[in-house]
């Protein structure tokens, strides 16, 4: 049989490109080469996210774009969206099988079966009694210099807004021992930026606590993967994905102001400002404790940097709700505000809610919570001028910048640095002979996938900052 073209298109969250490429490595090999997503390919595997009615649309949009590139296709299409709406799904002309969640994984092991006809066209099962978890370690991601490591999935908080805790089940925390191996193995494999994810990592540990592992929270974790440092060669830093401030203990504060590598820089499971809206939405936290822990976290950690989930127009929201939130953007000095509009999603409580908010008042707020991000964004980058940031210098598929000479690194804190790679400081006397040698180290160094550059910031342009390369170049 000749080696035939596989894709695989994936929208949603870091959790779903983990799953992605742990399906990806188990296909691609003597019978299947990988081509981009946006190919014709003889089978398409496509995973799916249903967090807003728009990731719906988007969903059923990638499945229609991957059958008219190739009509004779195998088409699977596989998580979130497929798990809530499965039978959509199925009717969409030209797919051939519709994987749930709970089998999200065991894709690779089916196709024998689909393609021999064996198959219903829906594999669907209760997502809280069986679910496919990783059973092997991923070698890497196809042209990213960052790496995700999964360590939980599932959430048991049920927000009322929310159908994801529907879609993934309940909270399942993965072995702390495969998690550390799963880094390692990233890590030696060349990348050096290791971002933990997870669909509600603060819960990490909290299903261990009646069986054989003990005890195991989230610092708990980060703490054993700081300790891969002295076990194998290979510099990396450790970021976390997103987190829900409930879940920033005083444990969690203290390990991040005496450990640099884990990156001064949190993704804010936030959603509102506001105790009112947050407490309709069952959220952890009021207003009081945001701020609380928040400026905890600034006591300990001044250079932090904030990006947060931002949910505007919930039903009975006011203007002055709404309000209470924008002033959090401003005063959290939330530099990256990830602004979603409301949308009813189908059987949770907050679609029954009488008090929906208007459309076009859903569309304004979300302009206004955009644009307090950009003012805060510019105020925040204003003050990186003249400060010293090692960067990872990003791949194509990382967007790195297509101008000729110039490279993207991203800093610790998250901020995007442009920079020319021939804009070096000249070395003193005693560096010479480095300086001479450098353009053989840095072609061996374009190989590698992590390559870290030392840079001064000097400005600030419309979406990154401005550098001037360092003497410094390393791997």
């Amino acid at each position: 049989m000749p080696m035939q073209s596989v894709a695989f298109p994936t929208l949603g969250c870091k959790v779903n490109v983990f799953e992605t490429e742990l399906i990806a490595e188990k296909i691609v090999g003597d019978r299947y080469r990988r081509v981009h997503a946006g190919e014709r390919a003889d089978l398409y595997v496509i995973n799916t996210c249903t967090v807003t009615a728009e990731a719906d649309r988007q969903a059923r949009q990638l499945v229609r774009r991957a059958v008219r590139q190739n009509p004779d296709a195998k088409v699977v299409v596989t998580g979130c969206y497929a798990q809530m709406d499965a039978q959509t799904c199925a009717e969409i002309p030209g797919v051939d099988l519709v994987v749930g969640n709970s089998q999200k994984l065991d894709i690779p092991e089916l196709l024998d079966d689909l393609y021999q006809g064996n198959l219903p066209p829906i594999l669907l099962k209760d997502i809280d009694r069986e679910i496919s978890l990783p059973n092997q370690l991923l070698q890497g991601f196809e042209g990213h210099s960052r790496a995700f490591v999964q360590i939980q999935q599932g959430c048991d908080q049920g927000c009322t807004f929310c159908i994801i805790h529907t879609a993934r089940g309940r909270n399942r925390s993965f072995s702390p021992d495969m998690i550390k191996r799963q880094c390692q193995r990233l890590i030696m494999n060349g990348y050096g930026e290791i971002v933990i994810c997870g669909v509600d990592i603060g819960s990490y540990g909290a299903d261990f606590k009646d069986n054989e592992i003990g005890q195991v929270n989230l610092s708990a974790l980060l703490r054993s993967l700081l300790e891969i440092k002295g076990e194998i060669d290979g510099d990396y830093r450790l970021r976390l994905s997103s987190i829900d401030p409930a879940h920033i203990t005083d444990e969690f504060i203290d390990l991040l102001s005496h450990h640099s590598s884990i990156c001064p820089q949190l993704h804010l499971s936030l959603q509102s400002a506001n105790s009112l809206i947050l407490k309709r939405m069952k959220r952890r936290a009021t207003r009081a404790l945001i701020y609380e822990r928040i400026g905890a976290l600034r006591a300990a950690l001044p250079d932090l940097v904030l990006s947060a989930d931002i949910l505007v127009g919930f039903p009975t929201e006011s203007e002055a709700h709404f309000a209470d939130t924008l002033r959090a953007i401003h005063e959290l000095e939330i530099a990256y505000p990830h602004v979603f509009r409301y949308s009813p999603r189908p059987a949770t409580p907050a679609a029954r809610i009488p008090s929906q908010v208007p459309a076009l008042a859903r569309k304004q707020r979300a302009k206004a919570a955009r644009e307090a991000g950009k003012e805060v964004w510019m105020k925040v980058a204003k003050g990186q001028i003249g400060q010293h940031k090692t960067v990872l210098v990003e791949s194509a598929n990382d967007k790195a910048t297509s101008d000729p000479g110039w490279s993207v690194g991203r800093a610790a804190n998250y901020f995007p640095v442009k920079f020319q790679e021939t804009d070096a400081v000249k070395p003193n006397a005693h560096e010479y002979r480095r300086h001479e040698n450098r353009s053989r180290e840095n072609q061996r160094q374009k190989d590698q996938k992590c390559r870290w550059v030392d840079l001064e910031i000097t400005g600030v342009g419309s979406d990154t900052l401005l550098g001037r390369r360092l003497d410094r170049e390393h791997g």
